[in-house]
């Protein structure tokens, strides 16, 4: 078969075409270059003709970053891509692992050094990956120097994987030492080209390479390499002067009889061996690389030809002197498929696209192999669910500084490592803002469970249900039920000796204090609004004022009888139940003045306390449903009502020593005295209680017992002695004779002095005589 090469679409003759083809490019650029693992050597050789110095070049294996400068390698190309995408497709695979804290290996010089350099800068650039350790593998390490690298691979356990940027040696090498610290399955190797899918590396060491991700430049076996390769021999390859010395060390035989020693074991070579069935043969990885350089050259300068010498063979005056910037040009613009298939092109740096093939080196049954897991052309496709790790197992290891943190815990990073942090708890009334911060939750919320975010705090109030609701509910009815009864009673008996003496009006005026003092308690306990606060401000302190304001008018007008009988038989003024009843409403007009001014400068709402019971436990954090009616504010709201009730203690002080046959002086006395009692007991329990989370409960109902205290023992002592006489003796509910207010006076005057002749008299005889008396002048 006749062996052709197409160019533009034209055959030529594959010899007479690579001839040219070669004498072309020696008389351009005489540039030879070799690939030794790290470093690009360049070889100069004569050249037939004159040449500008910039000569454009052409790699198939240079990958150093460096090259990519244009400021020192402008006139450099190549047909692999750089280790900057190698770089930036292995933290892709670090990334999409989820691994955020690694270790690099580099094995000094060019190639190890500029890869894990690439790799870090372009970890930093895309951030989420932090570097535990940096270690470079000298040229020439001295013993045990691999198993100090292993060492201080191991200071932090949880930076498993390892990036190697290393030759195949030092691979080899690292992975005996971390078989020998027994460090089997622990370290997750990701490694560069260096490593690919060679068999080298592993050799004898396959479990220690189990799970380790690769990458390699895209790459197609050329099949008619293979067939024009095995078919070669010592008699038909006799132009390569190197394919000697290939076949002695393919073979391990010598063609040489001297050169055979006697015990090495070395035979002779027969010249009958063959390439791939006497020995193993695999495809070098970059011969689709070297065949795409050439053709990339080839396609240069037929265009270039084009251009200078349309229509003319071979070449003419203006190629003679080759223009290596022109001919750059020419390079650069290129674009064809490969031989592989592939598109080849260069970017404005004369670098190849990054495209690259992602093996795992993986275990199934005792059988190895370098597995496609994915591959990278500007972004990552990776197949995870073909990813098996060591052990077999599916699970991805991890390789993360720090565990993340739970919800509601904030990071704070460790200074100079962004990946690694400590977790701290948002406490209190503090939620996880993000991830690195906690902020207050606004003062009506709270943290919910997680302290993710915050909730809405439950709004509290005090329910008709709650043993603090029902006891004070229950005396207030009680006693609205006995206040009703001794009113009834009165109304029945209206016109009888007993009711009267007791002075009708007076009385109906402080049995309706008492009954506003027994009716707050339900306004207290009702839920707060704009009208419940409102009824709060006049009544709770209204009540009082009617009981203290009616009693303290009637020890008054008894104080002021008896001291005017003292020095005269007048009548002092003021004394008619009318001119009592003024002064009464008079008294609580004070109150309702007070409560109207209150209104107008500060009206009436209901509002939720946050601070009330404001635990250092959020889930026990309340809102407190109230009216706003401050602790000061209801002082000065009963504090008309205090001292009403120590102006008529103070009267009754005065008069404990008229004989109680003769007045009322001493019941009313007792009463002030156990209501005084009452709340010098409440003010301690009230604003003792102040800081306490059950406030509100124990405040109202102290308050509400208090009160209804206050007018229990008014009821009890002042109108139910009344009660019983009314309904149980009438017979001592009878009028007595009357007489002039003078006389009645004189007597009740006189019996001060005479207290047994005076207590002789019946049922109180001149007492009501006396009540009597005063209601008629009125």
């Amino acid at each position: 078969m006749k062996q052709t090469f197409t160019l533009r679409n034209k055959m030529y003759p594959l010899q007479t075409t690579f001839t040219s083809l070669i004498t072309l490019i020696s008389q351009i650029g005489c540039h030879i270059y070799r690939y030794y693992e790290v470093e690009l050597q360049y070889v100069l050789t004569p050249c037939p003709l004159v040449l500008s110095p910039q000569i454009p070049q052409v790699s198939y294996a240079s990958t150093a970053p460096e090259l990519s400068d244009n400021t020192r390698y402008d006139f450099f190309s190549r047909v692999v891509p750089p280790d900057t995408y190698q770089a930036q497709a292995m933290v892709d695979i670090v990334k999409a692992m989820r691994w955020n804290y690694v270790s690099t290996v580099a094995s000094e010089g060019n190639y190890g050094e500029s890869g894990v350099d690439a790799f870090i800068q372009k970890s930093r650039e895309d951030g989420g990956v932090c570097i535990s350790q940096s270690v470079k593998i000298p040229r020439e390490p001295k013993l045990g120097e691999f198993d100090k690298v292993i060492r201080r691979l191991s200071e932090n356990p949880n930076a498993r994987v390892v990036i190697l940027f290393a030759n195949e040696d030092d691979i080899r090498r690292i992975l005996q030492a971390a078989k020998k610290a027994n460090q089997t399955g622990h370290f997750i190797w990701v490694g560069s080209d260096s490593w690919g899918s060679k068999i080298s590396p592993i050799l004898n060491q396959e479990e220690m390479a189990e799970g380790a991700v690769t990458i390699l430049p895209k790459r197609q076996s050329i099949r008619g390499f293979d067939r024009y390769f095995i078919s070669r021999t010592l008699d038909n390859n006799r132009r390569n002067i190197w394919f000697a010395e290939f076949w002695e060390n393919n073979f391990q035989c010598k063609l040489s009889r001297h050169a055979l020693k006697k015990g090495s074991g070395i035979k002779k070579c027969t010249n009958h061996e063959r390439i791939g069935k006497d020995s193993s043969y695999e495809q070098e990885g970059k011969v689709q690389f070297v065949v795409d350089a050439v053709y990339a050259m080839a396609h240069a300068l037929h265009n270039m030809h084009k251009e200078l010498c349309p229509g003319k063979v071979g070449l003419c005056s203006k190629m003679e002197t080759i223009n290596g910037t022109m001919l750059l040009k020419f390079i650069h613009n290129v674009n064809f498929t490969g031989i592989a298939g592939t598109p080849v092109i260069f970017n404005v740096n004369g670098d190849a696209p990054g495209r690259y093939e992602i093996y795992q080196y993986q275990m199934k049954h005792n059988t190895t192999e370098y597995k496609i897991i994915g591959h990278w052309a500007d972004q990552l496709h990776l197949d995870t669910k073909e990813m098996r790790w060591p052990g077999g197992t599916w699970q991805v290891p991890q390789s993360i500084c720090s565990q993340p943190c739970h919800p509601g815990e904030r990071k704070k990073t460790v200074k100079g490592v962004p990946c690694c942090w400590h977790c701290e708890r948002c406490d209190g009334y503090q939620y996880q803002a993000d991830t690195y911060s906690c902020k207050m939750c606004r003062f009506d919320l709270r943290p919910n469970e997680n302290h993710t975010a915050c909730e809405a705090i439950p709004i509290v109030k005090l329910e008709w249900s709650s043993p603090w609701a029902v006891i004070p509910v229950l005396i207030a009815v009680l006693g609205i039920m006995a206040t009703m009864f001794v009113v009834a009673t009165f109304i029945r008996y209206n016109d009888t000796p007993i009711v009267k003496a007791s002075g009708r009006e007076l009385s109906y005026v402080l049995l309706t204090g008492i009954f506003l003092c027994y009716a707050t308690t339900f306004l207290m306990i009702s839920a707060p609004d704009v009208g419940i606060c409102s009824l709060r401000r006049i009544f709770l302190g209204l009540g009082m004022s009617i009981s203290y304001a009616a009693l303290l008018t009637k020890t008054n007008r008894i104080y002021r009888i008896f001291e005017q009988g003292k020095m005269s038989v007048s009548a002092p003024r003021f004394i008619s139940p009318a001119s009592q009843l003024v002064i009464t409403f008079s008294l609580i007009s004070v109150q309702l003045l007070g409560v109207c001014i209150w209104f107008g400068v500060d009206p009436s709402q209901a509002i939720i306390d946050y601070e009330d019971q404001r635990t250092s436990n959020p889930d026990m954090s309340r809102g407190v449903l109230k009216c706003d009616i401050s602790d000061l504010s209801l002082i000065c709201l009963l504090g008309f009502s205090m001292l009403l009730m120590v102006t008529c203690t103070v009267y009754a002080i005065k008069t404990r020593g008229v004989p109680e046959t003769f007045n009322e002086a001493k019941p009313i006395g007792f009463t002030m005295y156990t209501t005084c009692i009452v709340w010098l007991a409440f003010i301690p329990i009230f604003f003792g209680t102040s800081q306490s989370t059950e406030k509100m409960y124990i405040q109202t109902t102290t308050l509400t017992i208090s009160v209804s205290l206050s007018a229990s023992v008014s009821l009890g002592m002042l109108y139910m002695p009344k009660v019983y006489v009314v309904l149980f003796h009438p017979e001592q509910n009878v009028p007595k004779r009357k007489r002039s207010l003078k006389a009645v006076v004189t007597a009740a005057t006189m019996s001060n002095k005479f207290p047994t002749k005076g207590g002789l008299r019946p049922n109180g005889e001149a007492k009501s005589e006396l009540c009597e008396s005063l209601e008629t002048q009125g």
